[in-house]
């Protein structure tokens, strides 16, 4: 069975809401209120991780608080041109540490970022439930985020995402136009092996 949704096909049967989520570059001005915002949040509060120790933090904020201009400013320069229209960022952190049974200290966390990347995916699906996306990214000042973010030590910053609602491709510049469609997928040979890689 094959399942479309937004230019995109899925080779066996799934839920049309995976097909359904993007990663625009275009937003509109609407302004996402703390309920909904907090609404993705705890979608990605949700999230299965090693131990149950829910490494996942995330640091927030809507276009047009006090804190915006400081998260805003530490996207690079390609991501503020056009994350300046979303209605929200936020910085998707995780603990390197947890705390495990029968060990009197925290050890390390070989899955912060992997159990991270699963909250990131239900906040980000959840954005999709409410009419909104959400557009994950690296490009941001590595260096200067702990500090500007106030990490305690022993968490990294993984992410920086923009949250909007999709918007007209015609405000971007020209060179990104043409980008403003939801991305292809590599087929599941390419990715999926049975047993091992193939030799």
């Amino acid at each position: 069975m094959t399942i479309s949704a937004n230019s995109r096909t899925a080779d066996h049967a799934i839920d049309s809401l995976f097909l359904e989520r993007w990663s625009p570059r275009a937003f509109t001005d609407e302004i996402i209120s703390e309920e909904e915002l907090k609404t993705l949040l705890e979608a990605a509060r949700w999230a299965p991780s090693s131990y149950n120790s829910q490494p996942w933090r995330f640091v927030y904020a809507r276009r047009g608080s006090a804190h915006w201009p400081k998260l805003l400013g530490l996207l690079n320069e390609f991501n503020r041109s056009w994350a300046q229209n979303a209605a929200a960022l936020l910085f998707v952190i995780s603990k390197e540490t947890m705390a495990v049974p029968g060990k009197d200290e925290e050890v390390p966390s070989y899955s912060h970022s992997f159990d991270a990347g699963a909250a990131w995916s239900n906040l980000a699906l959840q954005a999709v439930r409410l009419g909104w996306q959400a557009h994950g990214m690296v490009g941001f000042d590595h260096e200067r985020a702990p500090a500007e973010l106030n990490l305690p030590q022993g968490y990294r910053v993984e992410a920086a995402v923009a949250i909007g609602k999709p918007g007209d491709k015609a405000q971007l510049p020209e060179a990104l136009r043409a980008r403003e469609t939801p991305s292809p997928r590599n087929p599941l040979s390419a990715t999926a092996f049975e047993g091992g890689f193939p030799a």
